[in-house]
């Protein structure tokens, strides 16, 4: 039974939580700033969130495994049914519980908020299987990043926004960029980090199209707008200065550049990639706090 928590628990991939969790906590404290919370939908909210991520997580172990059976691949813990932790089946199973969860929650939210995020909850739900799943798998064909960066930035910051308020402000639309900059920073780490592997079974990505520089590069300016957007919002007069709080990020954002610029090894990168996440988590927090 241990053995089985284990496994799950490692198939779902907890520590890339912060990609599903920051967005909702964002747009959730700019709702409070605008004068409206209420705190049942935003458990909701974040749940169904973590589940489609999770569903995400699952679904693309087990597409990942039907398409190239793990061989040659570096078999990092989530990837349980290579090591036999658990079937194929299983987790296919697993992923539909999560995205069925998550569709029952939505329904129950599009109810007490309206149509508009009927919408939005059904395209999530079909990128989010989509992404590794069907006869056309969307991150095999060069559009994860932007994918990536649409999705778990403005469109789940926007939502939860959304939800509590039933309108949108152009100082929550500005705020999505940073998050969804910084979420696409890890997929990019995470594709430079797999660039080998991805080529020998034809994945197209950043880094595939374009090579290990150029990808090293457009993580760095993917911080640099991070960064960036927060000061000019501030600048602006769009925002008090606690704003800034997500600076004192900055020191952590400058080692990654360094490591993903002069990174080639598979250990400097898994390094990167953990630490990206880490800023991402904490970049989101400092931004949250200060908002309220």
């Amino acid at each position: 039974m241990r053995q089985q928590i284990e496994a799950w628990f490692w198939a779902v991939r907890p520590f890339s939580f912060s990609a599903s969790v920051v967005p909702v906590l964002v747009g959730s404290m700019l709702a409070i700033h605008h004068g409206t919370f209420h705190a049942g939908l935003f458990v909701l909210v974040l749940l169904g969130s973590m589940l489609v991520q999770m569903g995400t997580n699952l679904v693309d172990e087990y597409a990942d495994h039907e398409e190239t059976q793990s061989e040659g691949k570096f078999l990092a813990p989530h990837k349980v049914i290579a090591r036999g932790l658990l079937t194929s089946q299983a987790v296919r199973l697993g992923a539909m519980v999560c995205f069925g969860i998550a569709t029952v929650i939505g329904i129950y939210v599009v109810t007490r908020t309206g149509w508009p995020l009927a919408l939005v909850c059904l395209a999530s739900v079909a990128v989010a299987y989509g992404y590794s799943a069907g006869p056309l798998p969307l991150g095999t064909l060069g559009l994860g990043e932007p994918l990536v960066f649409i999705f778990m930035g403005p469109v789940m910051v926007l939502s939860s926004f959304y939800v509590q308020t039933h309108t949108l402000t152009w100082p929550v639309v500005w705020l999505s960029v940073p998050i969804g900059c910084l979420v696409m920073a890890i997929l990019v780490v995470n594709n430079l980090r797999d660039i080998d592997e991805d080529r020998q079974y034809g994945k197209a990505s950043l880094a595939t199209m374009w090579g290990q520089r150029v990808a090293a590069v457009v993580f760095c300016g993917l911080l640099i707008i991070a960064f960036g957007s927060v000061v000019m919002l501030v600048a602006s007069g769009a925002g008090p200065w606690i704003w800034l709080a997500p600076l004192l990020t900055l020191p952590q954002a400058l080692k990654l550049a360094r490591q993903v610029l002069q990174g080639r090894e598979r250990a400097v990168l898994q390094q990167a990639l953990q630490g990206t996440a880490s800023l991402h988590m904490s970049f989101g927090l400092f931004l949250a706090i200060a908002i309220v």
